[in-house]
């Protein structure tokens, strides 16, 4: 089997996911645990893929820099689709304060959310599903680790809360940090990193250093975090 089909070469470059993007989706899938319809965002590569990888919003919930990511993922030649987290609490910014929505979600129902994503990609001819996400969507990345069985491969981004769910993972799981993270302690990363020696550690680049366009942006962290994240799905999804 050979699942990521015409993959381009020079990973990580600007604009290449316009080159490269086939077709762009938005939609609904039913969830496996209620009778919601979860609305997503769907892109695929112009050539076919085998390989495909859900990417879970941040606590401020979908976004313009979650979308282009997915377009970026998409070049690099995997179908990748994002699921809107907070459907059942009126979607994006129903709420000014964002921690209202972040804390209504239930893990049963996200992780249920995460299966219907990956359902959505196997209709679009992916057979092997990795996870992605960031801060809270971090977070969320290692509990579908942890307790999900849908995935092939995880890489989680500056997630909080991990260090106080350690233990056994379903799939290979790399998790990146940055060092000055004013919201993860320092002693929580540390115990993450003792647990999984190979997580990947920034240590000048702070909370939200991969959210290009912003200024958490560190684009030194960001562009090797990505090139180490394309790497560990072609490892695990495309072999």
């Amino acid at each position: 089997m050979a699942p990521c089909l015409g993959r381009p070469s020079g990973r990580g470059q600007a604009g290449r996911a316009g080159r490269c993007v086939g077709r762009l989706e938005t939609g609904r899938m039913d969830s496996f645990r209620d009778d919601l319809e979860t609305p997503y965002w769907l892109v695929r590569p112009k050539e076919p893929t085998g390989a495909g990888i859900v990417v879970i919003h941040e606590g401020n919930g979908m976004s313009v820099q979650v979308l282009r990511l997915c377009e970026r993922l998409a070049g690099e030649g995997f179908a990748v689709t994002a699921p809107d987290l907070f459907h059942r609490t009126g979607g994006p910014g129903a709420s000014e304060d964002y921690r209202v929505q972040f804390g209504a979600v239930r893990m049963d129902q996200m992780l249920a959310d995460l299966g219907a994503a990956a359902d959505a990609l196997g209709r679009a001819g992916a057979t092997r599903f990795g996870v992605t996400g960031f801060c809270m969507g971090g977070r969320f990345t290692w509990h579908a680790a942890r307790h999900s069985d849908v995935f092939s491969a995880a890489v989680g981004f500056y997630g909080a809360g991990i260090g106080a769910d350690l233990g056994p993972l379903q799939c290979p799981t790399l998790l990146c940090f940055g060092g000055t993270d004013p919201y993860i302690p320092s002693a929580e990363i540390d115990r993450v990193v003792a647990a999984h020696p190979d997580t990947v550690v920034y240590p000048e680049a702070g909370h939200g250093f991969m959210r290009d366009g912003s200024e958490a942006y560190a684009p030194d962290a960001a562009t090797d975090a990505w090139s180490r994240m394309v790497e560990h799905f072609e490892r695990h999804l495309c072999s």
